[in-house]
């Protein structure tokens, strides 16, 4: 396994929906650079992201439309115009459907002008990138294009020689939509080319992208819809059974996904190539990779469909085992992490364990009385990543301003002083801590409060939004984050 997490590290975790600048979400432009030259000067070598996928209407990273095409509302369309396929004058005037569609009008005109004025060598790369990624990337333009076409209904929903693929039907579509496809397939070639080209400059920076991969993906996906005998489906292509989590810390009516199960049976049988394709997109991308909701890998919470909540569910096993150790034989050097929150049992921990996968220890969870937590520094190994709170946790200092006092008094007490305002005072601990990886979300480095936090689970409106400014920086925040590393020697 990779060695980038055998040593003391310090992150910062921020979706890059979040950075400044104009539009509507923040993009892989000019302050994304800004963003890894911030890390570098503070002293963090690890820059951790949300999922990078497109999502749906909801915006959540976590429910997306593939499980390897980047998202387009991320493209810097700065860049284009440096490229010269886009003149800075262009505005989409062509459509009123909002940033996303907006974004896709400019790339599209960006389009017609590369086929004319790109470099000989620019148009090959574009082909030899479309014959590469092609296993995933021509049944993701027929399915953005189809679903644009029946005004984003799911696949479900489609004609039924299209939701069914039916191969006269699939060749006689793909002529028809020729264009259409190619354009689909160039904003993913603009967007693979901005990350990369961002991992490389990370890379000169001293600075690790780490990424996240859901272990789920959405029904309504070109995944689900090219691949249906890798879920579990019935005859009609539904689900008579979704994913979703028990009862716990975040929901106490667990959390109700949504999403197919895998057929396991058969991935076993073909050597789990689906998920070795979806590995391999994700390797390509980042050097750290944490595997969302690990513990499905041991066994997953299968919810009836019918149900409206995850109350009703059972545990069923997954042969987790045997997919980690043809992951590892297969990408011998990809740093995995491991995400066991909520309901861990030993067989999970032994899952953890016997890979060698670093677990996450969140502070937030570990001031509830109880000496035996394992969330308390004290129980720590090196082989960890420690986080404040994550994307789904309230910020620490909102988190702080909702305990009671005593509470709070036993967070202080741990610390052993109480002279040290939150969020700092949790950072402390984080950087100090044995694990060897210490991750701090933006808004704590910020000293945000509750109005402030990206995600709060079994909600479905106004999450996935924040985004920073550079000027909420003043003060000795930078300055307070480089010390800590220093101090702590990360």
């Amino acid at each position: 396994m990779s060695s980038f997490l055998d040593k003391r590290r310090a992150g910062v975790l921020l979706h890059i929906t979040s950075l400044p600048g104009r539009g509507e979400c923040g993009d892989l432009g000019r302050e994304a650079y800004n963003f890894v030259n911030f890390l570098h000067d503070a002293g963090a070598s690890v820059w951790q992201t949300l999922p990078l996928g497109m999502p749906h209407a909801d915006g959540s990273p976590y429910q997306c439309l593939s499980a390897h095409a980047g998202n387009p509302a991320l493209i810097s369309i700065d860049w284009l115009v440096e490229k010269g396929w886009l003149q800075s004058s262009e505005r989409c005037t062509d459509c009123h459907a909002g940033h996303e569609f907006g974004k896709s009008c400019l790339i599209s005109k960006a389009f017609y002008s590369f086929q004319s004025k790109a470099k000989e060598s620019e148009q090959a790369d574009f082909q030899q990138f479309c014959e590469a990624k092609s296993v995933w990337l021509d049944d993701f333009a027929l399915f953005i294009a189809f679903r644009n076409v029946f005004a984003h209904k799911s696949w479900s929903q489609w004609p039924e020689e299209l939701k069914q693929r039916d191969p006269v039907a699939i060749r006689d579509a793909s002529q028809l939509l020729k264009s259409v496809l190619e354009g689909v397939k160039f904003e993913q070639y603009v967007f693979f080319r901005q990350w990369h080209e961002l991992k490389a400059y990370a890379a000169e920076k001293g600075v690790l992208l780490f990424g996240d991969i859901p272990i789920f993906v959405s029904y309504d996906s070109a995944d689900v819809w090219a691949n249906r005998q890798e879920f579990k489906l019935n005859e009609a292509g539904e689900m008579d059974v979704v994913a979703g989590v028990p009862p716990d810390y975040f929901s106490d009516k667990g959390q109700r996904w949504g999403n197919p199960h895998y057929n396991w049976e058969y991935q076993q049988k073909n050597g789990y190539k689906w998920w070795l394709a979806r590995l391999e997109s994700q390797y390509e991308m980042f050097d750290i990779l944490r595997i969302d909701h690990f513990r499905g890998f041991e066994s997953a919470w299968e919810i009836p469909a019918e149900e409206e909540t995850a109350i009703n569910g059972k545990w069923v096993a997954a042969p987790g085992r045997e997919l980690l150790q043809i992951i590892q034989t297969t990408f011998p050097s990809l740093a995995l992490v491991a995400e066991d929150l909520g309901i861990i049992t030993r067989e999970v921990e032994d899952l953890r364990d016997d890979f060698h996968l670093p677990g996450m220890k969140i502070l937030q969870f570990a001031f509830d009385g109880n000496n035996n937590n394992p969330y308390l520094p004290m129980h720590y190994g090196r082989n960890c990543v420690v986080y404040t709170g994550t994307h789904d946790n309230d910020t620490t200092l909102g988190w702080f301003d909702a305990l009671g006092g005593a509470e709070k008094q036993r967070v202080y007490d741990y610390l052993g002083w109480s002279s040290m305002p939150m969020p700092n005072a949790l950072m402390y601990m984080a950087m100090a801590s044995v694990a060897n990886l210490a991750i701090i979300p933006m808004q704590d480095i910020l000293g945000l409060g509750s109005a402030d936090r990206m995600n709060t689970p079994g909600t479905t409106e106004g999450n996935w939004n924040w985004r920073f400014e550079w000027t909420q920086l003043a003060g000795d925040k930078v300055n307070y984050l480089s010390h800590l590393i220093r101090m702590f020697d990360r």
